[in-house]
């Protein structure tokens, strides 16, 4: 998979979500030949992926999707610069991974909402903006700025046991949008959701993409998800995951019930069910 030709035209004036890649012709994500084991139970190292190499183009949203246990989520905590190839190179945003990537450019979604039940809906999401030097009133005004986005203004001083499940996981978007990041990480963010509030976080989702020209690399169990939201669909074999196909994905949104994408979304169930089934020594 090539870099992305897109270009990214920065915003005439700063405000929440405004662009700041400008025109990025490189990656935003690298994965070259990257191999990972974890310790095992028994003392053995346990193999979770083997010479994977794919690229995240700049401003376009990339899928991953594979049967459990093929090291979708350690691709992902690779990319964040949580954990480090045992063979290898990871690069972000033009750089070599040798630590933690920087937080001011890459936001990161995880499955549970992690909210803190202490805080309000508007100081969980600042929360994300305390670490640095910005004066609380900016922190409150961005937060509020980012609620309104998808949704929420009027829920700013909700706690989270007031919010439902689809509400909480908004916030938690919001919380990874508010520092105005170039590169979006998402593991599994809408999985706990119901059907229809899944559906409605897509178009959001799509919505907010269009609007800030991020780039996204999300996992997900949900072939149906990866179709109806990604540029490109990475599927990964059994463990040790490595790359079985790279899938582009060119039909116009919005894609739910066409033909295309039903299509689409059967013919990666068979794939997923032959790479479930697969053996390797």
């Amino acid at each position: 998979m090539s870099a992305g030709s897109q270009q990214i035209v920065p915003a005439t004036k700063p405000g929440p979500l405004a662009p700041r890649l400008g025109a990025w012709d490189l990656p935003v994500i690298s994965f070259i030949d990257v191999w990972k084991r974890f310790p095992a139970a028994d003392g053995s190292l346990l193999e979770v992926l083997r010479g994977v190499s794919f690229d995240v183009p700049a401003g376009e949203i990339i899928a991953i999707v594979g049967p459990s246990g093929s090291g979708k989520s350690t691709l992902l905590n690779l990319a964040a610069g949580l954990i480090f190839p045992e063979r290898g190179i990871v690069q972000v945003l033009g750089e070599e991974t040798h630590g933690p990537v920087d937080w001011g450019r890459v936001g990161y979604m995880f499955q549970d909402d992690r909210l803190l039940p202490w805080r309000v809906a508007l100081h969980n999401v600042a929360l994300a903006l305390e670490a640095g030097r910005m004066p609380a009133a900016e922190r409150r005004e961005r937060a509020r700025a980012v609620l309104a986005l998808v949704g929420l203004d009027e829920f700013a001083d909700a706690y989270p046991h007031q919010l439902s499940g689809g509400m909480r996981s908004r916030v938690a978007l919001a919380r990874s949008l508010v520092g105005e990041p170039d590169l979006l990480l998402m593991d599994e963010p809408f999985s706990r959701l119901d059907a229809l509030t899944r559906g409605t976080m897509h178009r959001e989702l799509l919505l907010i993409h269009e609007l800030r020209g991020m780039s996204i690399l999300f996992i997900t169990h949900d072939v149906e998800e990866a179709v109806m939201l990604a540029d490109s669909i990475v599927l990964l074999s059994a463990r040790p995951g490595r790359v079985r196909e790279k899938i582009a994905v060119p039909l116009p949104q919005p894609r739910i019930g066409t033909g295309e994408a039903v299509d689409l979304i059967a013919h990666l169930r068979a794939l997923l069910e032959e790479s479930s089934e697969e053996i390797v020594k």
